[in-house]
């Protein structure tokens, strides 16, 4: 192919479609209204040219690399790229001399945009403070991760966390349409069109990804064989939807999250829905095992004791039997506990516990609660007056106390009134009333 003016021979254009239809202006840009809606501080710094550094945090294909093109373009800025997975210290040093040496050649700044950022180490990541501080470079680093696990404080601290979100179906409409229109950078010039089952199951399939959206419709126009993409060709090129999940990653803890809130909240079918994405997603089933376990004494507690027990055995089923049978024994555990009453009674009484252990570290333990093993001990009085609650009616001690007097009347325990604890309440409401009324009540004093 010619250019007919020049009388020159054109380059091919061999990049993907999704890197061709990269948004090139601000106006072009879709998605993230959040962030880039007039009057939005990101939106205006871009919009006036005023860098800060900053980290962009989203999922893939939601355009943490083209705002960082746009922010360096909008103020005349140079653009220095550094993969973490590919960089070390020497090319993070490389391209601060540049940047060092652009400014005092140039008078112009420095956009330095790392992608995968939370892929390099503290020491890397402490590499860039100080040419943050100086204006050496306007950092802009690009994650995948939530910055708050996986960037150092120092670096967060001199820098504005944006947090991207998945396109909506809407917005990869918009994305995919434009590319189908476009003549210069996309398939305009094929006069392409798509079913509106294909697009919707296209977009499905894109699961929010604007990159995976254009890489599969690219797919599609390669292979069409007349001028409409069908849903059965869209079905071929995007095969089997992957699940989203990533066992170091976010991903991981959101669908434990969605489990744990699941059974928390007593439905079984959130509960199994978000097991098997995890399962599907390649996660570990005793990774829920041991949630399954924190769930039975968190949320569920003394209103059903049994709760722990069946994780348990769930546990031990699947490190006997293998994944066939194993996951189905979780699977069991989740819907009992789920469906269990539930009571964070005990949780919220051994958090008090530990707050009253550190507001009153070295109160002595009450001479009656203490041994005396040898002569001495008994002369000094430990052990005078213990009274053996198996020596009294129902094992039980009305009037004796067992915390030193300073804190004798904190209550931690307060049962619900749901499962077994309901009647633990009954028994707890009895023995309060046995103590008060007890004529041998100890007094203050240890």
């Amino acid at each position: 192919m010619t250019n007919g003016n020049l009388g020159l021979a054109l380059e091919p254009d061999f990049r993907p479609l999704a890197a061709k239809m990269r948004p090139q202006k601000l106006h072009e840009y879709i998605g993230q209204s959040h962030l880039l809606a007039p009057g939005k501080p990101l939106f205006e710094a871009i919009t006036r040219g005023v860098l800060h550094s900053m980290i962009l945090w989203g999922p893939p294909g939601t355009g943490k690399t083209t705002l960082a093109e746009m922010i360096a373009q909008s103020a005349n800025a140079q653009l220095e790229r550094i993969s973490a997975v590919t960089s070390g210290v020497k090319e993070i040093r490389q391209a601060i001399e540049r940047a060092q040496n652009h400014a005092i050649s140039h008078q112009q700044q420095t956009v330095l945009f790392v992608d995968e950022v939370h892929r390099f180490n503290k020491s890397q990541q402490d590499a860039f403070l100080p040419f943050i501080e100086d204006g050496t470079v306007i950092f802009v680093g690009a994650t995948t991760e939530n910055p708050a696990f996986e960037l150092n404080h120092a670096l967060l601290s001199r820098t504005r966390v944006y947090h991207l979100r998945h396109l909506t179906e809407a917005e990869l409409e918009q994305v995919v349409t434009a590319a189908l229109n476009d003549h210069e950078r996309g398939l305009g010039q094929r006069q392409l069109s798509i079913a509106p089952d294909a697009l919707q199951f296209l977009i499905y399939a894109a699961a929010g990804d604007a990159r995976r959206a254009l890489n599969f419709l690219e797919i599609c126009a390669d292979a069409v064989a007349a001028n409409t993409i069908d849903i059965q060709l869209v079905q071929e090129a995007v095969g089997q939807r992957q699940a989203g999940f990533d066992k170091h990653g976010d991903w991981y803890y959101e669908l434990l999250s969605a489990l744990h809130k699941s059974v928390r909240g007593s439905s079984p079918d959130g509960a199994l829905y978000w097991y098997a994405r995890i399962l599907q997603g390649g996660g570990d089933p005793l990774i829920v095992a041991r949630r399954l376990l924190a769930i039975a004494s968190e949320d569920i507690g003394n209103a059903d004791p049994r709760a722990i027990q069946l994780a348990l055995t769930a546990w031990d089923t699947f490190t006997r039997l293998g994944p066939a049978e194993g996951e189905r024994a979780i699977a069991q555990a989740l819907v009992y506990c789920a469906m269990a009453p539930k009571s964070n009674a005990v949780y919220q009484a051994f958090n008090q516990a530990k707050k009253l252990a550190q507001d009153y570290p070295d109160l002595p333990v009450p001479k009656h609660l203490t041994n005396a093993p040898t002569k001495i001990h008994r002369a000094e009085g430990h052990g005078v007056d213990y009274r053996y609650a198996h020596d009294y009616p129902n094992a039980f001690v009305a009037g004796e106390r067992y915390l030193p007097s300073a804190i004798a009347k904190v209550s931690l325990y307060k049962p619900s009134n749901r499962g077994l604890e309901k009647q633990l309440q009954e028994k707890l409401n009895w023995m309060n009333q046995q103590h008060q009324t007890s004529p041998w009540r100890r007094e203050d004093g240890d």
